[in-house]
């Protein structure tokens, strides 16, 4: 399997943006954030539509789209973290932004745009070049050191808002910045997982670890570990079932884990 160069940069690319996933997924379930992770998914995919209605690189388009939303999420949100009302209006104002583009997109008279849009919707991460990879596993990884180096103030900013600020940690910055790694891990894992199933990497393994332990440390490893590890299962498997898409492989696997740990958490002894 190993032989093959694009097994190679998928696993490469995979390991670094499941490690990503995992690790800000735990924080995101912590912080009760996960509408937010699931607008982001869709603004990734409308920047890549959107960029390829201009002709520019859907990779650049879906990163640049997601930070500007994300950093306008935290403007108008509360101490930097958007709250539902504003996720929820931009949630709708971004759809109505892609359906008019994929009207503009199927009358227009450019080709190969249907494809750059089911990647972006559904994942690509067979289809990474060497370049490709090494630059996305850059990327989540520099992405996860950030958040590992900022996990003390991050950890207490999120359990107890007020007492950080007494102790001086710059919880709106804190919350803003938080935004920022999200729309990163967002417009990044898009090309493993697509915008439609991403919200799952971020969120079942998270929810997996913290069924099972919760002690905040032993909790954000778990979540990494097994995010790493669904990726991991789910190239093997849709390598050895050519009809199986990796994305849906990748997800089943988190899925399951989820499963798993919602009934050992209740079936094991107090």
């Amino acid at each position: 399997m190993f032989a093959h160069d694009f097994v190679r940069n998928a696993y490469l690319a995979g390991t670094f943006i499941a490690l990503a996933c995992g690790v800000v997924g735990w924080f995101v379930v912590l912080r009760g954030q996960l509408f937010a992770g699931d607008a982001l998914t869709h603004v990734a995919f409308v920047g890549a539509i959107a960029a390829a209605v201009l002709g520019f690189d859907e990779v650049v388009g879906l990163f640049v789209l997601t930070l500007v939303v994300a950093a306008g999420m935290s403007a108008l949100g509360r101490r930097g973290q958007a709250d539902d009302a504003v996720i929820g209006i931009v949630f709708a104002w971004i759809l109505g932004v892609g359906v008019l583009l994929l009207a503009i997109l199927a009358t227009s008279a450019s080709g190969g745009t249907g494809v750059a849009a089911a990647n972006t919707l559904f994942g690509s991460i067979y289809s990474l070049t060497a370049g490709g990879s090494r630059l996305a596993a850059a990327i989540a990884l520099a992405v996860a050191v950030a958040v590992l180096i900022a996990l003390r103030p991050l950890l207490l900013a999120t359990l107890d808002s007020e007492l950080a600020t007494a102790r001086g940690i710059p919880v709106r910055a804190i919350a803003t910045g938080f935004l920022a790694v999200l729309a990163l891990v967002t417009a990044e894992s898009t090309q493993a997982v697509g915008a439609l199933l991403l919200l799952g990497l971020l969120a079942a393994p998270a929810g997996a670890a913290q069924r099972l332990t919760a002690r905040p440390y032993r909790g954000l490893a778990l979540s990494a570990l097994l995010a790493v590890l669904a990726m991991w299962g789910g190239l093997a498997l849709s390598y050895q079932i050519s009809s199986l898409p990796p994305s849906s492989a990748i997800i089943g696997l988190a899925g399951a884990a989820y499963a798993a740990a919602t009934v050992y958490a209740r079936v094991r002894p107090a």
